[in-house]
């Protein structure tokens, strides 16, 4: 049913069912939210968005308030901007003065309100709260007194997660938001995922940072300190200096990290395709030998231990494969060490990830040999960019180098990975290959593309039909779950990654990309699949030589020993 509503003496059209703010956001009419999160049932709680309505004593809030038909509306009145100008000026009065070296000066949706409403002085005061700062976690920091209770993170954790790790807690004038019991994030639910860090509109959360170490590193003329970076970094880093969303900037990332000083540079996507050839080999055997189905991917640190916390009964349906960013590891300080004659003791590893939660991975037990851990570092995207400033590195004047090819070379189904779907699509592409000898006639597998947060499909395998299902955003993956508890047989192979979209909207990735930014990510991604020449992982020639050379076969013994892990139960404080 069509309606006709005014505002700012314009006449729009709306829908019935419509709340202000969607008519407003059609028709490029700007309210400033706090607590609104799209796709989430508003509570208008921070106020922020109040308007004007003809025939109403009270201002409404946009966010919950329906149109009807006629209404008029005036969206900055005197009245409204006093409003929100009172608001702004209330958050500001319990809030740290140390915008100069807050994590998010220049990004922070409390400091752009208080320059849209010509906030100059500080008009209220007031005894400030003290909270303790919450470092326990090893990917994300809590800083209670930034927050300005927005409880944007609380519903991402408990609506999209299905993890619930931090609450309301206390009333009135003395809420604040916690973990449960008041202790840290370490001891919480928290599966490290970042999404908390990524709906945050101050720097009440953000991860913890890698760089510090990696720069004393780089100093150290007994290290040789070697770089790997993620299949979706390259298109999404350039969105930190200015770039359009989803541009590839892959080229110029390798100059620029040569730039700083890595002494190699290598792509994990090369890992991904090695991550595809154990994982594809292992559900086939699984298959063929009545092997524990659903196989469930392993590739997503969050997922596995959202799994260990929440689903231990199917800790046995994860693949035993390490994520890429730890075979790239294991690889690196083994493989690469004895043939470049280089002492795994005196090698650094970082890699960058666009995941908190690669943070948390990269400090288990089960990612350590001999005592030496996979990976020494990570960085996320957001400290890649503050790495390349921090050495006055102009990107724009770069031009582009190729990563060192010893592992560096990828298929476009490493590259894939990126995306929600991506490592499902890797792994038929290969488990075809395996099962039949024949390579696919189209590699595409177009039911598992998408930013869904949940997609399925059949795909036909010589006289095998498989069922495939891709999750992303871990509330979906606890409903499949349940379904496969409840008797479901249908599916053999499940794809989970906790951040919606998967790795391209992971939470270490520039912060404030909207839907169409991850979009055009996930674009650029499967455009490259579609123009490079090797799209399968198992052509990938120094893959093959790999297994050659030093790992023989896949689900060998020296792949068991390097490239796989187990899990374990984990509980809930």
């Amino acid at each position: 049913m069509n309606l006709t509503i005014e505002v700012n003496n314009n006449k729009l059209s709306a829908q019935k069912g419509d709340t202000i703010l969607d008519v407003l956001s059609r028709n490029g009419m700007g309210v400033p939210t706090l607590c609104h999160m799209k796709g989430l049932f508003p509570t208008g709680s921070c106020r922020m968005c109040v308007v004007e309505v003809e025939g109403r004593k009270n201002l409404v809030t946009a966010c919950s308030e329906p149109v009807n038909d006629g209404m008029k509306i005036m969206t900055h009145s005197s009245r409204v901007i006093e409003s929100r100008k009172t608001i702004v000026e209330l958050l500001l009065s319990n809030h740290p003065d140390d915008c100069l070296y807050c994590e998010r000066n220049g990004n922070c949706e409390l400091q752009k309100l208080s320059e849209d409403l010509n906030i100059r002085e500080r008009r209220i005061s007031g005894q400030k709260n003290n909270y303790r700062l919450d470092v326990s976690s090893a990917s994300i920091v809590r800083d209670p007194a930034k927050c300005i209770l927005c409880g944007r993170c609380v519903r991402v954790c408990d609506e999209i997660e299905g993890v619930s790790a931090i609450e309301f807690v206390g009333r009135g004038s003395k809420t604040f938001i916690d973990t449960s019991f008041n202790h840290g994030l370490n001891l919480s639910s928290c599966v490290n995922c970042g999404q908390c860090i990524m709906v945050c509109p101050t720097g009440a959360l953000k991860e913890k940072s890698h760089i510090a170490e990696t720069k004393d590193n780089l100093s150290d003329p007994n290290k040789t300190v070697i770089i790997q970076y993620a299949p979706s970094i390259s298109v999404t880093l350039a969105e930190e200096f200015g770039f359009k969303p989803g541009q590839n900037i892959i080229g110029i990332m390798n100059a620029a990290l040569r730039r700083i000083g890595f002494d190699y540079v290598f792509d994990t996507s090369f890992s991904a395709d090695l991550t595809i050839m154990e994982e594809a080999s292992e559900l086939v055997h699984r298959v063929k030998n009545g092997g524990k189905l659903p196989m469930v991917t392993s590739c997503c640190p969050g997922w596995v231990k959202f799994a260990e916390e929440f689903h231990q009964d199917m800790i046995d349906n994860l693949s035993t494969c390490k994520s890429p960013q730890q075979m790239m590891g294991a690889i690196i300080k083994s493989y690469f060490a004895q043939s470049e004659g280089i002492d795994p003791e005196k090698i650094y590893s970082v890699s960058v990830m666009p995941c908190t939660a690669k943070k948390f991975e990269q400090q288990r037990e089960e990612m350590t040999q001999n005592g030496i851990s996979d990976v020494d570092a990570v960085l996320t995207t957001r400290e890649l960019a503050r790495l390349i400033r921090l050495h006055g590195i102009d990107i724009h004047k770069l031009e582009p180098e190729i990563a060192d090819s010893t592992l560096g070379t990828r298929s476009s189904a490493g590259k894939i990975f990126g995306a929600s779907g991506g490592v499902m699509e890797a792994a038929v592409r290969t488990a075809h290959y395996l099962i039949t000898g024949k390579e696919m006639v189209k590699f595409q597998v177009r039911g598992v593309r998408g930013l869904e947060g949940r997609k399925e499909a059949k795909v036909q395998i010589g006289e095998l039909e498989v069922g495939v299902a891709v999750v992303s955003g871990l509330k979906n993956a606890s409903m499949l779950m349940d379904e496969i508890r409840n008797g479901r047989d249908d599916i053999h192979f499940i794809e989970v990654m906790a951040c919606p979209g998967g790795c391209i909207n992971g939470g270490g990735q520039p912060i404030g990309a909207d839907e169409e930014a991850i979009k055009a990510r996930m674009t650029t991604l499967y455009d490259i699949d579609e123009k490079d020449a090797i799209k399968v992982s198992h052509k990938n020639p120094y893959i093959v030589e790999l297994y050659d050379k030093f790992l023989g076969k896949p689900l060998g013994h020296k792949s068991h020993e390097l490239l796989h892990t187990h899990y374990q139960k984990r509980e809930v404080k």
